[in-house]
């Protein structure tokens, strides 16, 4: 066997490994692996604040101490986030959160500097220098404070309010009179453990300011049941706007109990889509809205089919399509979807993330074109996890559609 294929088979083994699993030892696995690399991203930081600066013992042990507890409060909150009493799930699972995010920051600051230090050694000992050496304590209080800086921004962006982007989208099949439509988009809301009725209650008075044309929710509305959340979504149900408010699944809602919450929505007034289309307009003036199931809908029995929800359309219409994955743009492009408006990325949420993203995703936020289609993908109007927002701000959007 050459190289090639013993490396083949090699990166194959794990892959069909996995598959042999059951469901529990699946999750069994993905659980051990997560907690290895946590331990492993806070013994990174700890070592830099704590152990590198050599404290005196005593403040050594109670710092150590703390990183345990910080270390073991994140599952716990995964634990919490399951109360029933979506107040004290609330007060319990914020500081888990608020963790979670910053631990993260504090590992990618550090290894950030880590590398630029490197870097500078290396091009000084190649110069013929020696490089100088740092004081630990010195080094460790400049980290602890970009930390704080970088820690301190993120939080400020992730609880503030939110803030509205205009996004202008030239379509070439949009009847004239149409010219101007707007449509405000939600996407990721994440109504949930930290996320409660007067942020719902907040972004719904915001939108109705904009006095939209059309609003649109691209999907993970929800993290939990209608049992639990359905009196905080209520809100919802006060959007207005000239042709209603339409609403697409996400992976959330798939965890959250789907057809629940589709029934719920619809006694909300909202118009559930799920690999179907509507008219938007008035006879020839208009134009087709569609709407498919998540992309990753078919792992629990249930298809993301474009064309189901396009069969029989006059293809001379122009075409939005409200697709909460922005990777359901290869299908969208294939049947002629002049728009597509996803959301599910974050936009990173908190950087650097955005870069892992784009192995996943052809799209992370912004306008661009995949084919012949243009997909809008918001940065998300909420958050997931941590309250915490870097260089990825939320937001409401309101796109014009404009004839090109």
């Amino acid at each position: 066997m050459g190289l090639a294929a013993r490396l083949a088979a090699a990166a194959v083994a794990p892959i069909e490994a996995w598959a042999r699993m059951t469901r529990a030892a699946q999750l069994a696995t993905f659980i051990g692996i997560a907690l290895g690399l946590l331990a492993a991203i806070h013994f990174y930081v700890w070592f830099h604040l704590v152990a590198e600066p050599a404290p005196p013992p005593v403040v050594r042990h109670l710092l150590s101490g703390a990183f345990v507890a910080l270390y073991l409060c994140i599952p716990a909150t995964f634990y919490v986030s399951r109360a029933r009493d979506v107040r004290a799930r609330r007060w319990l699972a914020l500081p888990g959160y608020v963790w979670m995010g910053s631990v993260f920051i504090l590992f990618t600051l550090f290894a950030s500097i880590d590398v630029v230090r490197l870097a500078a050694a290396v091009l000084q000992r190649l110069a013929g220098e020696v490089p100088p050496s740092d004081p630990a304590r010195r080094i460790a209080s400049a980290r602890l404070l970009a930390g704080a800086v970088a820690v301190l921004a993120a939080l400020r962006s992730g609880l503030g309010p939110v803030r509205v982007k205009e996004v202008r989208v030239r379509l070439g099949r949009l009847p004239k009179p149409l010219d101007g439509t707007t449509i405000v988009q939600l996407s990721d809301v994440h109504v949930g453990p930290t996320i409660g009725r007067a942020f719902v209650e907040r972004i719904v008075e915001q939108v109705n300011a904009l006095a939209p044309d059309l609003v649109a929710i691209t999907g993970d509305l929800v993290d939990g049941s209608v049992s639990e959340l359905g009196d905080q979504v209520a809100p919802i149900a006060g959007l207005k706007s000239r042709y209603g408010t339409f609403f697409v699944t996400g992976n959330h809602e798939f965890y959250s109990g789907t057809e629940s919450w589709c029934r719920k929505l619809r006694e909300l007034g909202i118009r559930v889509l799920r690999n179907e289309r509507v008219s938007i307009g008035n006879g020839s003036t208009s134009f087709d809205l569609a709407g498919v199931e998540d992309h990753d809908a078919t792992r629990f029995g249930v298809p993301s089919d474009l064309g189901k929800a396009l069969e029989g359309r006059d293809p001379d219409r122009e075409l939005v399509l409200l697709a909460h994955q922005p990777r359901s743009a290869f299908a969208a492009d294939r049947y002629g979807v002049g728009l597509q408006l996803s959301g599910h990325t974050h936009g990173g949420q908190i950087w650097p993330w955005n870069y892992l993203v784009y192995l996943q995703q052809p799209v992370v936020a912004g306008l661009a074109r995949v084919g012949r289609t243009l997909v809008y993908v918001s940065h998300g109007t909420g958050y997931w996890g941590p309250p915490m927002r870097l260089r990825a701000p939320a937001e409401i959007t309101r796109i014009v559609l404009e004839c090109a």
